[in-house]
């Protein structure tokens, strides 16, 4: 049975078919209205959620289909010590498929290894975020056409950023991808990040404490949160939360066609006036994210044999 925890799970050919796909439903959405009919997703979610949750849930009702739902643990067998095999086990006697987050990493992929069903990981620790990278690139599409030849520039928290992670990992595969890694010295971009995927790759990439200095250069600028509840000791994250706080005056440095894209949740780092900025995609991405994921659904229930 086939899962998605990783964004290295799908090929690129198979991302350029799932964005082909997700651009035929917003093309006709009334098409793909009832292709799911009679099945059903569950989301299980082991950490709090705003959009990947929502955006899920909507993908699948937009595609005919029904959703239950684990919306925390605490609500869950799980504050009773079931196991993470176990609740997959037990999840697939009810779900067609699994959309799962989890606090530690590697739990969706014990999950996948024990569902009957495909299980597509909505983020695990600070590892990855398959889905949320597929938004990423769907977006980027939109935007510029395609994903060569940009320089980028990763702005925030990115060490335990599961999205910058998968971010990175997505774009490794295709050619004059340049990243600029912007970060304070205590959130960058973990080495194993560096070694296996830019090194190894041999993509170019610049560490700096300093987004104005880069931000010139940049086609896209990917602005991150310092997430609060990565932290061990909440005098670090205070100290480190409003490193980088993007605005109108600081724009006035970009390309006039960069792409702001982030995430979300913001909390200060993208004030709220960029919103207005033509360049602002990060509200785009929220929408990207429910059709690539639609196209997702599919692609996995067809595989499973289950449409």
């Amino acid at each position: 049975m086939r899962s998605i925890i990783d964004i290295l799970d799908l090929t690129t050919d198979e991302i350029e078919s799932l964005i082909k796909e997700a651009l035929s439903i917003i093309d006709d959405p009334k098409a793909y209205a009832h292709l799911c009919d009679g099945k059903v997703l569950a989301t299980l979610f082991y950490e709090p959620s705003t959009r990947t949750r929502l955006s899920f849930e909507s993908a699948m009702y937009g595609l005919g289909g029904q959703v239950i739902s684990m919306a925390s643990a605490d609500s869950s067998s799980a504050a009773k010590g079931e196991s993470v095999a176990d609740t997959a086990k037990v999840v697939s006697c009810y779900a067609d498929i699994i959309a799962m987050r989890h606090f530690k990493e590697g739990a969706t992929q014990v999950a996948a290894n024990n569902a009957a069903v495909p299980v597509i990981n909505a983020g695990d620790g600070g590892h990855c975020h398959p889905t949320q990278a597929l938004a990423d690139l769907f977006t980027i599409y939109r935007e510029k056409g395609s994903f060569n030849d940009l320089t980028i520039g990763l702005c925030g928290d990115l060490k335990f950023g599961r999205t910058v992670h998968s971010f990175i990992r997505a774009l490794s595969r295709y050619s004059g991808v340049k990243f600029m890694l912007i970060s304070p010295e205590e959130l960058k971009l973990p080495s194993y990040v560096k070694k296996d995927v830019l090194q190894h790759n041999g993509i170019p990439y610049v560490q700096t404490t300093d987004l104005e200095s880069v931000l010139p250069e940049l086609d896209i600028l990917y602005m991150t949160r310092v997430q609060k509840e990565r932290f061990f000791n909440e005098e670090d994250y205070l100290r480190l939360k409003d490193n980088y706080i993007l605005t109108p005056e600081k724009l006035k440095l970009a390309k006039p066609d960069m792409s702001i894209m982030h995430p979300l949740p913001r909390v200060n780092e993208i004030s709220v006036a960029v919103d207005e900025d033509p360049r602002a995609c990060y509200f785009k991405q929220v929408l990207n994210g429910k059709y690539i994921r639609m196209a997702l659904i599919l692609m996995l229930l067809k595989e499973a044999k289950a449409l």
